[in-house]
């Protein structure tokens, strides 16, 4: 365990020396990890007694407020004439597929099965990336990260080893227990996957020409396309208007610090994207994993699904997003690979 975390760090060492540019976009990734975490345990430990509705429907007007305050405070607001129109219909249409589609399903799969379950499926959406960034923004993809990427997915798999378990809950002085409802959480876990995987991509399209300051801007509106089509749908659904009037105040807290966290997980990862590679900040998103189950272990023990299968699954995953995080040349130059399977690793698509 000792010799590989050397390995990884001489890697990420050697990586940020010859790549300067790609300090500040690994920084950012990571940093918009821990507080992807933050926020998924957060939501969690709402969606408890709450539904994933009423997470909606309160934090994404959160994220508004936040990216606001952050375009006033760096004066960025008053530079939005020159953000690209072409650029706001992007980001508005990365605010309705990843704030208002792929939210409610991360939501209704962190209630059916618990976050720690159904992580490793959403954590899927970086192969949904790779993918499009391959076919849609031309970049590379060698053959390690190939690999890396088939590693997550062989991880989701070890974690559904773990889904028949039940982790014991203690509600209104009584002991019961959370059996995850598996098939509704991994579908659902699924679906966001899919809308997590595609964001970046229009993000990276719509900021990449802008800058990391646009991330501020593109922030704010794709949250306030998010909230308009929240607002709409609050006015035409009767179920849905009852649905959020019944929220209770211990779940307020709670949906307002996921909407904050996320929010500024959001900002850091959109200025990642605008200034470093899809290929470089997206495997490095997926160390939210390992601060999942250190911030789920502190928020929600008695409310997630914690054991061998679920801590080998998140380490597997994150086995693979460090195979196709750090570029293929420089992990064949520290470790030494022999010719043959080094070409052979760096072959590309």
């Amino acid at each position: 365990m000792g010799q590989a975390t050397s390995i990884g760090l001489c890697l990420l060492v050697e990586e940020l020396r010859r790549e300067p540019p790609r300090v500040l976009g690994v920084t950012l990734a990571v940093l918009s990890a821990a507080s992807f975490a933050l926020n998924n345990a957060a939501a969690r430990r709402a969606v408890v007694t709450g539904t994933p509705a009423q997470g909606m429907a309160l934090t994404v007007p959160i994220g508004v407020l936040c990216f606001l305050l952050v375009a006033v405070i760096t004066g960025e607001i008053v530079r939005f004439r020159q953000f690209p129109a072409t650029a706001v219909l992007w980001m508005s249409g990365v605010g309705v597929l990843n704030f208002v589609f792929g939210r409610y399903c991360n939501y209704k799969g962190n209630q059916s099965a618990g976050a720690n379950l159904t992580g490793p499926v959403v954590q899927l959406n970086v192969v949904v990336t790779f993918a499009l960034a391959v076919l849609v923004l031309d970049e590379r993809c060698s053959a390690l990260q190939m690999a890396g990427a088939a590693v997550m997915l062989a991880a989701t798999f070890i974690t559904q080893r773990q889904g028949s378990g039940s982790s014991q809950i203690s509600t209104a002085g009584a002991a019961s227990r959370f059996v995850p409802r598996v098939a509704e959480g991994y579908l659902f876990a699924f679906l966001a996957a899919l809308a997590y995987g595609t964001a970046p991509i229009m993000t990276r399209i719509a900021l990449q020409s802008c800058g990391p300051s646009s991330a501020i801007f593109g922030g704010l509106v794709a949250y306030g396309s998010a909230t308009a089509v929240i607002v709409t749908m609050l006015l035409l659904s009767h179920a849905l208007r009852g649905n959020v009037a019944a929220l209770q105040r211990n779940n307020i807290r709670w949906f307002v610090y996921s909407g904050i966290f996320v929010a500024v997980a959001q900002g850091f990862m959109y200025a990642a994207v605008s200034i470093a590679p899809i290929m470089v900040v997206i495997p490095l998103l997926q160390s939210t994993l390992i601060f999942r189950l250190f911030f789920g272990r502190w928020l929600n023990p008695e409310h997630e699904v914690l054991g061998a299968g679920v801590i080998i699954g998140t380490v597997v995953s994150i086995i693979g997003a460090c195979a196709v995080a750090i570029d293929t040349a420089i992990v064949v130059d520290v470790l030494h690979i022999p010719d043959g399977l080094a070409s052979l690793l760096q072959w590309q698509i």
